[in-house]
């Protein structure tokens, strides 16, 4: 009986762990270095400097100001968008890595593969209507398999910096948008800030003082915004709102467009 029991148990965690993983949420092993105090941008202290300059022509090709992407342009380019991805993976981050490096790769590891999956199901009118998306290991690195929410909350949420949520871009009209210049190390808090200040004082939001609505994204991942220094969500946002929200407001969250950011 005891052997019985035993089994069970180690069955039960073992489909706990696939559930998480089917979930999206596991890190496959990455490297999660966290964010202590606040970020600087800097090439220094890393065993690695990933160079990403094939991504950030290839983003500049076909990305507009707007964050539209023209994914018929990227198929025309997908000799060179598949030399960046494949570069990409040859790399196995570890915690001699800058916690710069790992920001830079991971976000740019998304968005590439982001863009790679919407080329191999073109033309699609939403990434949700891919089947597992977010949940199917279709990300290698080094010799792990990752999913693309594996890379978002199983490595990028816990590097303690909300700002990532702005910086990867899901292919959807409510996204923030996909900027069109690569991250790297060496700019990576400059660019952070920017692309959250741009979402936050976006058409993504309306934003009043007394009745602000504001995207989903606050409210999906609200305890990511919630900390020491910003106690509410709305004191988040404050930080970078050019209209200041009252304290005691209510948030209404908006709905989300799904559709492909499609030029």
């Amino acid at each position: 009986m005891k052997r019985i029991i035993v089994g069970l148990f180690a069955a039960f965690i073992l489909y706990s762990c696939n559930l998480i993983s089917a979930a999206g949420l596991s890190s496959a092993g990455q490297p999660t270095k966290e964010v202590n105090g606040d970020l600087t941008s800097t090439t220094a202290n890393s065993a690695e400097n990933v160079d990403h300059s094939a991504w950030d022509a290839l983003l500049k090709k076909h990305v507009n100001a707007a964050g539209m992407v023209d994914y018929e342009g990227f198929q025309k380019d997908r000799a060179k968008l598949d030399a960046y991805l494949k570069k990409l993976s040859s790399y196995n981050p570890s915690d001699d890595w800058s916690v710069q490096e790992l920001l830079a790769y991971y976000i740019n590891l998304y968005n590439a593969y982001t863009v790679e999956l919407i080329l191999n199901n073109y033309p699609v009118k939403s990434i949700k209507d891919i089947d597992g998306a977010w949940t199917k290991a279709i990300v290698p690195v080094g010799n792990r398999e990752l999913s693309l929410g594996g890379i978002e909350n199983g490595v990028l949420r816990k590097m303690n910096e909300p700002r990532i949520h702005f910086a990867i871009n899901c292919a959807s009209m409510s996204c923030p948008k996909l900027l069109n210049e690569a991250y790297t190390a060496g700019k990576i808090n400059e660019q952070l800030d920017k692309v959250t200040k741009e979402f936050v004082n976006s058409d993504k939001n309306d934003i009043t003082a007394s009745n602000p609505k504001v995207s989903s994204i606050f409210d999906w991942y609200k305890s990511d915004f919630i900390t020491d220094k910003t106690p509410t969500v709305i004191d988040y946002i404050n930080q970078y709102s050019k209209t200041k929200i009252n304290k005691g407001a209510t948030l209404t969250y908006k709905n989300y467009d799904w559709n492909l950011n499609k030029q």
